[in-house]
């Protein structure tokens, strides 16, 4: 039987050969390391587990409103003014299964098709697909490395058409952990605001920054922008609740509505469970988040000081999220390697160091390496990376 023309156009992840590969290698029996990980290698904090299990002791187990409980409604509410001086009202708030399946919604309920919809490039692998299975267009502009990867007023300017719908913003960044500052954002926002757009926000990683440089939403920038902006975010990586599925989108009322609307069809509503331990996440301390957060810190300037000594290897200091997005162009050819792919592919069987090749974030020369993981594993795979290189360089 055929399958759905709306499948078939689906492109298939770069990564998954790579993934599939260090599974076989560890089962039999190498020690590989991954630094592929897109989850913080904490656990969840403890009074996190204690709010969940209070629920199912009291007997929350049952459905949900589709658009979430109302006290994390309002919890995110109250995250939003705590944080960002933004105000919400709850219906303007939809709790999602994980911050991806709120993306998800956003584009079925707003794309018809043709519509397009605007992605710098490096992007997370699953903007595309997603427009796509909205039978919507991805419109990829590459945003420079010298620009520290970010979209220009200019660039935005010269990817719109008659048929762009919307701009997908990611600050801190998956996968170079860049982030937008308010003059940058004001800049993009102006063509927003000329164009017509809906920008579509993607705050995941707000709370792991390492710098002084504040975490700023296009939502904050004007009154235009806030009415225009969707914000998207959850618990996922700030609480290191990746298992947990929360997510959440945040902003015009009739896009929430239809967005809540099409979730009573697909998910009923987000496990409700889960929706109390995110409760808890957002209304305690943040000291386990700061914990965690300096210790990534940590982690970062240590492992970025290693990479860029690696010889062909260059790389922008990221600003938030866990991962480091280098140029090992110069390092793979020097190597005699094709390209980038290859060089991935070769690493991982001859030093067992699992990488994620750039061309699936839309970036040939880059990769993505997660310092999710311990100082250990980041010794030794710097080590490793660096005989591996020493070994084929021509």
């Amino acid at each position: 039987m055929e399958l759905a023309q709306r499948v078939q156009a689906l492109t298939p992840s770069s990564t998954l050969a790579i993934t599939a590969k260090a599974k076989e290698l560890k089962q039999e029996g190498h020690d590989v390391i991954g630094l592929g990980a897109g989850e913080p290698d904490f656990n969840t904090p403890q009074y996190i587990l204690e709010a969940a299990k209070k629920a199912m002791d009291e007997g929350m187990t049952k459905y949900t409103p589709s658009g979430g409980i109302p006290e994390l409604r309002k919890a995110i509410v109250d995250k939003l003014k705590r944080d960002q001086d933004l105000t919400y009202e709850e219906d303007q708030v939809i709790v999602t299964t994980g911050a991806k399946h709120a993306l998800f919604t956003l584009f079925q309920v707003l794309l018809n098709p043709g519509d397009e919809v605007v992605i710098p490039a490096p992007y997370w692998v699953s903007y595309p697909e997603q427009v796509k299975l909205a039978g919507g267009k991805p419109v990829f502009v590459s945003a420079e490395e010298n620009n520290d990867f970010k979209l220009t007023k200019d660039q935005l300017k010269s990817a719109i058409s008659p048929k762009t719908k919307a701009v997908i913003i990611n600050s801190p960044s998956n996968p170079t952990g860049m982030m937008y500052s308010r003059e940058e954002l004001e800049a993009l926002g102006e063509v927003a605001k000329e164009e017509d757009l809906l920008v579509v926000s993607d705050e995941i990683y707000e709370k792991l920054i390492y710098t002084e440089d504040p975490h700023v939403s296009m939502a904050q920038l004007s009154e235009d922008l806030y009415n225009r902006t969707i914000i998207i975010n959850g618990v996922s990586k700030s609480h290191s609740m990746t298992g947990w599925r929360i997510g959440y989108a945040v902003g015009d009322k009739a896009i929430i509505k239809a967005m809540t609307s099409m979730a009573s069809h697909s998910t009923s509503n987000p496990t409700s469970i889960a929706q109390y331990g995110a409760l808890a996440a957002y209304t305690n301390s943040e000291e386990e988040v700061e914990r965690m957060r300096d210790a990534f810190s940590e982690r970062l300037d240590a492992f970025y000081e290693k990479l860029t000594r690696l010889p062909g290897v260059s790389c922008v200091k990221p600003k938030g999220a866990f991962y480091l997005f280098p140029n090992v162009k110069e390092a793979a050819v020097n190597c005699g390697f094709r390209d980038v792919d290859d060089f991935v592919k070769t690493l991982l069987e001859e030093e067992k160091v699992a990488l994620v090749p750039g061309s699936g974030f839309g970036a040939e020369e880059n990769v993505r390496l997660s310092y999710a993981t311990s100082m250990d594993n980041l010794d030794e795979a710097a080590e490793r990376i660096k005989t591996f290189i020493e070994n084929h360089q021509k």
